[in-house]
């Protein structure tokens, strides 16, 4: 992880120079204010990247004699079959359809989208986990 956050922090300030370099250079404010965006941006991923590494154990990847089988492990738990993405794709595909045809559709999306959050989150919320 310290090494990802030293690659952001190096990205972060090329970043700030090509944003001061087309700043001056082609005088328009709305890309400039996209590349000192885009710096913030990367320096917050740095800074929290770095502050991180020094709180947790070094990882494989930040070992220079680790082999690749070293960080090798589970990733974590992925749903092998839930339907909720489905809902929310169709209220999301809705409610950008709504922007362009008409807002009325931002009554049929806004439920879609509700049902599918509601169902990913609480997915597999049952059983002796439930609260009363």
């Amino acid at each position: 992880m310290r090494i990802q956050g030293k690659m952001f922090m190096w990205l972060s300030v090329f970043i700030l120079a090509m944003a001061i370099v087309y700043g001056l250079w082609s005088k328009e404010p709305a890309g400039t204010t996209a590349l000192f965006l885009a710096f913030g941006l990367a320096i917050m991923i740095g800074f929290y990247l770095g502050f991180t590494a020094k709180r947790v154990d070094v990882g494989a990847q930040d070992n220079k004699e680790a082999d690749v089988a070293d960080d090798a492990g589970e990733l974590g738990f992925f749903s092998p079959h839930s339907w909720q993405p489905l809902s929310l794709g169709i209220g999301g595909a809705f409610a950008f359809l709504a922007v362009a045809v008409g807002w009325w559709l931002l009554f049929f999306s806004l439920p879609l989208i509700m049902i599918g959050l509601w169902g990913w989150v609480f997915e597999y919320y049952r059983g002796e986990n439930r609260t009363q």
